[in-house]
C-alpha cells in the first residue's frame, strides 16, 4: 500500500521542559496517511526555513547561520555526513542529482553530490539569498534586495565555463525583501517536460507577484493585508496558499471564478487585486505559520508553527485545522516526500547511498558514483532516449511540445505590446507570429512526411 509521508525539521531549543519529547531531535519523518505516525527521527539539526531538501535517499539540512550543511541518510536512518562550505547557507533546493544552495553573501553555488563538484556563482545578489525554487531548465533565486533572479540550470552546470556566470533576467517588481519564491515544474515530468513558465514571489511589501518568468513579465499583483512569510503552490499549479504574519492562511485560486490569470481574466494583468478574506487563522496556542507545505494530490495543507504545532487543514471543504504533532520546538520547515520512487523531475533510474563532498579537483577527475534503481537490460519500460531513437522523424509528443514552446512566446509578448503601444513592438510581434506560422506549417509536413513513412512500412509488412 503507498503511504504519504512528509518530512519536519525544527530550528532552536526546547520551548518546555516536556520529557514526552525526546531531546536534540531536529528532523521527523511523518506518515500522513493511510494512518499518521512518526516513523523516524534524526539527531544534532537546526534548520532555519528554506533550508532542508529531501530526496529518496538523504535529507539534506543547512544548520542555522552556519557554513555547514548536515546529510542525513534515509536508508540507514542515521547522519551519513558534515559538509562545510565558504560561506552561510541561507536555503537549499534540489535539482536531480544536483544541491542548490544559496549564500548569506548572495552567491548561488550547486553541488553535484554524486561527483563532488562545486560551482559558485558570482554575488549577484547585494543581500543574502533567502528562498530557491526551480524548474527542470531554471533556477530561481529570491533575496533580502528584493530582487528574484532567474538562471539557466544547464548554464550553471557547464563543465566548459568560458564567461562569468550571471541570470537570464531579474524580476524586480517588489519593493522589499523577498520571503518565499514558489515555481511550478513542469507539465509532464522528465528533464524534457515542457517547463512551466509560473513562477509566485512573496515580500515584506504585502505583495505577492505570479509572473512568467521566461519572459520577466508580472501576470498578477495580490495585495494581502499583511505581510506574507511563505507559500506552497498547488500541484496543478492552479491554486496557491499563503501564510500572514498575522496569523491568517489565504487559497487563491488562480484560474476559479473570475479568473486572475489566462484569456478569461476579468481584469488586465496590471490591476492589483487585494485579497481581504482569509481561507483560515491559526490558532493563538500555535501562532503564525513558519513554513506550509502541499500534499501531491491538492487536497491537505500542512503548516508548521514557531510555537511547535504541525496542523492540518482540509483544502476540499474549508474544516477547521486539526493538530497532527507538538513537536516543543519551532517548526521551521514540511516538505512531502514524493510517493513514488523519482526525482524532482520524473523517474529516476538510478540513486545515490551515499555522497561525495566537495572536492577542488572534481572537475579534473570527474567520476559519477550511484546505482541504478532498475536493471536496465530486463527494463520492460522503453526509456525517452530509447522511443526518439526507436521513432523515424519526430514523434507526435514532441511535435506537440515544439508547438507549444514556439507559440508561448508570442501570446506572452502581446500584453507588453497592448501596454506601451510601440510600433516597434508591433512589428516585432508580426515577426514573431509569421515565423511562427512558418514553423508551424514545418511541423505539419514533418507530420505528413511521418504518416507516409508509417503507411510504407505498413504495406511492406503486409
Amino acid at each position: 500500500m503507498l503511504s504519504e509521508e512528509f518530512v519536519s525539521s525544527l530550528c532552536g531549543g526546547p520551548l518546555s521542559s516536556n520529557t514526552s519529547i525526546a531531546k536534540d531531535v531536529g528532523i521527523y519523518v511523518h506518515t500522513l496517511s493511510p494512518a499518521y505516525s512518526v516513523k523516524s527521527a534524526f539527531k544534532k539539526n537546526s534548520a532555519a526555513p528554506n533550508c532542508v531538501a529531501v530526496n529518496g535517499s538523504h535529507i539534506f539540512a543547512a544548520q542555522h547561520e552556519k557554513a555547514a550543511l548536515h546529510v542525513y541518510s534515509r536508508i540507514r536512518g542515521n547522519q551519513e555526513a558534515y559538509v562545510p562550505f565558504p560561506e552561510r547557507i541561507r536555503c537549499v533546493a534540489l535539482a536531480g542529482d544536483v544541491l542548490i544552495l544559496g549564500t548569506a553573501e548572495g552567491r548561488i553555488m550547486l553541488w553535484e553530490f554524486c561527483t563532488g563538484r562545486l560551482v559558485s556563482t558570482p554575488a549577484c545578489h547585494v543581500q543574502p539569498v533567502t528562498c530557491l525554487a526551480v524548474t527542470p531548465h531554471s533556477v530561481l533565486s529570491g533575496s533580502d534586495d528584493s530582487n528574484v533572479h532567474v538562471w539557466s540550470l544547464a548554464q550553471l552546470l557547464e563543465l566548459d565555463i568560458v564567461a562569468e556566470q550571471a541570470p537570464e533576467r531579474t524580476l524586480s517588481n517588489h519593493r522589499a525583501a523577498i520571503t518565499a519564491l514558489a515555481a511550478s515544474s513542469g507539465a509532464d515530468g522528465g528533464s524534457g517536460a515542457t517547463d512551466s513558465t509560473l513562477c509566485v514571489s512573496a515580500s515584506k511589501d504585502k505583495t505577492c507577484v505570479v509572473w512568467n518568468y521566461r519572459t520577466g513579465l508580472p501576470l498578477r499583483t495580490l495585495l494581502f493585508p499583511a505581510s506574507p512569510l511563505c507559500l506552497s503552490l498547488d500541484p496543478c499549479t492552479r491554486a496557491l496558499t499563503l501564510a500572514a504574519d498575522d496569523g491568517s492562511v489565504y487559497l487563491v485560486e488562480l484560474f476559479g471564478e473570475p479568473a486572475l490569470l489566462g484569456p478569461h481574466a476579468a481584469e488586465a494583468a496590471s490591476t492589483v487585486v487585494q485579497v481581504t478574506s482569509p481561507f483560515g487563522m491559526a490558532p493563538p496556542e500555535a501562532g503564525p505559520a513558519s513554513c506550509l507545505a502541499t500534499s501531491y494530490d491538492g487536497t491537505v495543507l500542512l503548516s508548521g508553527h514557531a510555537k511547535g504545532k504541525i496542523l492540518q487543514w482540509s483544502l476540499a471543504d474549508n474544516s477547521p485545522p486539526t493538530e497532527l504533532a507538538d513537536l516543543n520546538a519551532a517548526v521551521s520547515n514540511l516538505v512531502f516526500v514524493p510517493p513514488l520512487p523519482s526525482s524532482n523531475f520524473g523517474q529516476s533510474t538510478t540513486k545515490s547511498p551515499t555522497i561525495v563532498k566537495p572536492a577542488a579537483n572534481a572537475d579534473k577527475t570527474y567520476a559519477f558514483t550511484a546505482h541504478f534503481n532498475v536493471d536496465l537490460g530486463d527494463s520492460t519500460e522503453p526509456s525517452r532516449f530509447d522511443k526518439l531513437m526507436n521513432t523515424p522523424g519526430f514523434s507526435e509528443d514532441v511535435l506537440k511540445q515544439a508547438i507549444l514552446a514556439f507559440q508561448q512566446p508570442s501570446a506572452t509578448a502581446t500584453p507588453a505590446v497592448a501596454a506601451n503601444g510601440s510600433s516597434d513592438d508591433r512589428n516585432e510581434v508580426e515577426e514573431l507570429r509569421r515565423q511562427n506560422e512558418e514553423l508551424l506549417q514545418i511541423v505539419n509536413e514533418q507530420k505528413a512526411l511521418y504518416k507516409q513513412v508509417l503507411q510504407r512500412q505498413a504495406g511492406a509488412q503486409s
